[in-house]
């Protein structure tokens, strides 16, 4: 046990040279620095082990791509902490070594996460997608499924129109804590459902969503299109028109009974379009970081709506949601200077 001791003493008290030391935690330390909302939490493993199972909240870099430090440059301010883990721990000392020569502060998990799961912590399957406020705060969105986004952010947890089950079942109980803030954009079973909401504690406190919704509940906070709301931890919320316009699809949204949602958080702007076509009030959006388009004819837009769409906007990032079969494979080229991210969000 002294030698074990002396041993992980040494590691933690790693240096790299130029840069900021390398603090290597063992599990119940990095679980602690893990879950600090101010942390960026980076899996090095490849794509194909992150989808097996990673921490809940950390994003995907991977050690092997040649532009990794690149990578993490581009998405995480230096002033950020972050903790980096792998399988056993060997990818990620050396993907801390090469951040701290960057300039980050970087801690590692020793053991890597077969040590997590050999002490029973849990891991999930749900991609990850982290952005940075003006502030340098992370902004974590977990991408479950279709319509179905978890926001964290200062360790509020905010759903978006979680629903239970469509093809990838999703027990809220036992792998999500309970939401801070409910946002339901209306009332289609793929968007509402109170399995769901149940789960994550919703009540007429933290559940914001359209008049239909709130009617069929008995309660809720309502916003028609054009309302803008305060959320707790400093996040204001926009409530924008939500519609099909096309001949025969007008009975499937009908204008002005759905919601989009606006969301700033320290100067993030994160549109979730919900069920819409490219409708012209989109040209009154503007500054957006993250947009949330969804691209499910004849229900939503068409392929080529979505690329009008994302040219009014003029997002940084454009993540296509809710697509079902549609195919998206030529849509980053169909957009250049917006930065495309296919995932899995059918």
């Amino acid at each position: 046990m002294k030698a074990m001791s002396l041993f992980t003493a040494l590691l933690g008290a790693m240096t790299c040279a130029c840069g900021a030391p390398v603090t290597n935690l063992e599990i119940a330390d990095f679980e602690a620095k893990a879950a600090d909302p101010a942390v960026f939490l980076v899996d090095v493993r490849t794509p194909e082990e992150y989808a097996e199972g990673h921490l809940r909240g950390a994003a995907n870099i991977d050690w092997n791509a040649p532009d990794f430090l690149e990578q993490a440059q581009a998405v995480c301010p230096k002033e950020t902490p972050v903790a980096v883990y792998c399988r056993t721990g060997r990818r990620s000392g050396e993907a801390s070594k090469k951040l701290s020569q960057a300039g980050y502060a970087v801690c590692n998990l020793v053991g890597g996460i077969e040590g997590w799961q050999a002490a029973g912590k849990p891991v999930t399957k749900y991609a990850v997608e982290t952005f940075f406020t003006d502030s340098g705060l992370p902004v974590r969105i977990t991408l479950i499924k279709h319509g179905t986004l978890e926001i964290v952010y200062k360790g509020l947890s905010l759903h978006i129109d979680p629903v239970s089950g469509l093809g990838i079942p999703t027990d809220y109980a036992t792998e999500f804590p309970k939401a801070d803030v409910i946002l339901v954009t209306h009332e289609h079973g793929d968007h509402f459902d109170r399995v769901a909401l149940e789960a994550l504690g919703a009540n007429g406190n933290n559940l914001v969503t359209n008049a239909r919704v709130a009617e069929m509940l008995g309660w809720g906070a309502v916003m028609a299109n054009g309302d803008s709301r305060e959320l707790p931890g400093d996040i204001h919320l926009d409530a924008v028109p939500a519609y099909n316009y096309s001949e025969g699809r007008t009975n499937f949204h009908p204008k002005g009974r759905d919601n989009g949602f606006i969301l700033t958080l320290d100067g993030l702007r994160i549109y979730v379009a919900g069920d819409t076509e490219d409708i012209p009030e989109m040209a009154d959006i503007k500054d957006i970081d993250v947009a949330f388009l969804p691209v499910n004819q004849p229900y939503t837009m068409t392929g080529d709506q979505c690329v009008h769409a994302a040219e009014v906007l003029q997002p940084k990032v454009l993540i296509p949601y809710h697509f079902s079969n549609t195919d998206l494979s030529g849509l980053p080229s169909r957009l250049p200077g917006i930065t495309v991210l296919l995932r899995q969000m059918q």
